[in-house]
Parts: structure tokens; sequence; C-alpha cells
């Protein structure tokens, strides 16, 4: 029943696309004087490694926590090829700062990534029209990495564009593994899916319900295997960790030294 779930939430998660690479993540440079008062709001994602994502949006917004910050992903796109609805995808993580003498090198974690945490860098931004990120997760003998060229509105300037992807070249990651994004989509209606996965929302029923319109086996099926899906995150991420925890968690970093044993459930 997991891999039914986790192949159900790969064909829901193509808005954060990875590339997988051998040895240790390449070492990117953070923007200096990095402001992060000026970074929050809306950012359109023009490009991004490796997606299908269609009006692929950022939104980074404050929390209650000095240095901590949810970031808000929203796409849209056709529900596992089984109806011709549209959907609202929208996924939230939390990012942190772990030093504040360096705000642009953040930590990024996602509800359903069961590799754990990420870096997530901001190496260069205007604030005003763009900006570049790089996020990347270390896996045992390789990392897997994804960059996004963000703008403030639907299109960006060429001479932007160029000037991030340049920049990744130099840092010596591939600008030709970004997928470009299209922002014509239509807004949201009574047809439309609305999908929201953050880490208080992981549940069998919620998750079930995402596919409901689409018939209520599928469901009914989701349904069941998110049973067991929600013991699994609740297991790794519960707040009672403790030393078994501790062990499974090892054990998935053991098993994560071939990156094609690593199941992409989102970002």
């Amino acid at each position: 029943m997991l891999l039914l779930l986790s192949a159900v939430l790969a064909m829901l998660s193509t808005v954060a696309g990875h590339s997988y690479h051998l040895g240790n993540c390449p070492a990117v440079e953070s923007q200096t004087n990095f402001q992060m008062d000026r970074f929050l709001g809306k950012w359109y994602v023009i490009q991004k490694t490796s997606t299908g994502s269609k009006c692929l949006t950022d939104t980074y917004a404050k929390t209650n926590e000095t240095g901590k910050y949810v970031i808000q992903q929203v796409s849209e796109h056709l529900i596992l090829g089984l109806t011709s609805l549209n959907h609202e995808y929208t996924y939230e993580g939390i990012i942190t700062v772990p030093e504040s003498s360096d705000p642009a090198r953040m930590v990024v974690r996602f509800p359903l990534s069961l590799a754990g945490s990420a870096s997530y860098i901001v190496f260069m931004t205007d604030y005003d029209n763009y900006a570049g990120v790089f996020t990347c997760q270390k896996l045992a003998f390789a990392h897997r990495q994804s960059a996004s060229i963000l703008s403030r509105s639907p299109n960006l300037d060429k001479m932007y564009v160029d000037k991030i992807r340049n920049r990744l070249r130099d840092y010596g990651v591939d600008p030709y593994d970004l997928s470009i994004i299209e922002h014509s989509c239509n807004p949201p209606n009574e047809d439309t899916l609305d999908i929201n996965i953050n880490p208080t929302t992981f549940t069998a029923g919620s998750i079930a319900g995402v596919v409901r319109k689409a018939g209520d086996k599928l469901g009914d099926g989701i349904e069941a295997a998110a049973d067991g899906a929600s013991g699994l995150y609740n297991r790794f991420y519960g707040s009672g960790s403790n030393v078994s925890v501790r062990k499974d968690r090892e054990e998935i970093s053991n098993h994560q030294q071939n990156p094609n044993n690593d199941v992409e459930w989102l970002p």
C-alpha cells in the first residue's frame, strides 16, 4: 500500500524537480548582505530543475519565531491523468536560518520528504525583479539538487535569466537541467480541486480527498494506503524522537547509497 501511495504522490508532486549526482553538493555562494524582509512575498518560478509543473509560484512568509519562515509552493496540472479537471496543488515547507551571520544560507524541510531537510541558498537577487535559489540534499554517496529562477512577475527579462544561468554554470550546476515553466493558467473555479499538503494536514482522509473526484474506489485505496503512510511519517518525524526513530533514520540513509533507491515523495 505504501508503494501505491508513493506512486500517487509522485504523480502529484511534479512541483519540485531534482537531479541526482555523485559526490558532495556543489559549493554555492550565498547572497551577501541578504535581507529576508525584502525577499518575502510571492515569486513566480520561471525555470526549475526537471519539473513538469505549470504556473508554479513560491511565496515566503514570516512565522512567530525568529529565523523561521514558511514557503508555500502552488502549481497547477491535470490530476493523475484520470480527469480533465485541473487542480491547484499547494505544498508548504518550513525554512530556518541556522546562522544569523549568513541569512541567505538556509535549511528547508517539507513534510513528505523522508530524506529529511535540505540546504536552501539564495545565491543572487535584487529583490524587485529576480532571484536565484539553489537547494541540495546530501545522500550517502551522492546528492540531489534543484535550482530555481524566480521573478516578481510571470515574465522575466532574458538578461536576468542569462545572468542567473551563467552564475549556476560558474558553480558547476548545469543550467540545461532547468525546465521552462508556463504561466498561462486559468483562474480556479468550482471544478478545480484544491490540494493542500502541509505539516499539519498529512492524514489518510485528506490525502484520499485529493483524488475522491477521480473515483470512489481509487479514493478508498489511497485512504487505506495513507493510513499506513501516516503512521510511517509520524514514526520518523513525530515529536517523540527516540533511539528507535534515530535508528530508522540511519537505515533510510544507508538505503540511499544508491540514488535510485530514493522514493520521490515530494520535495
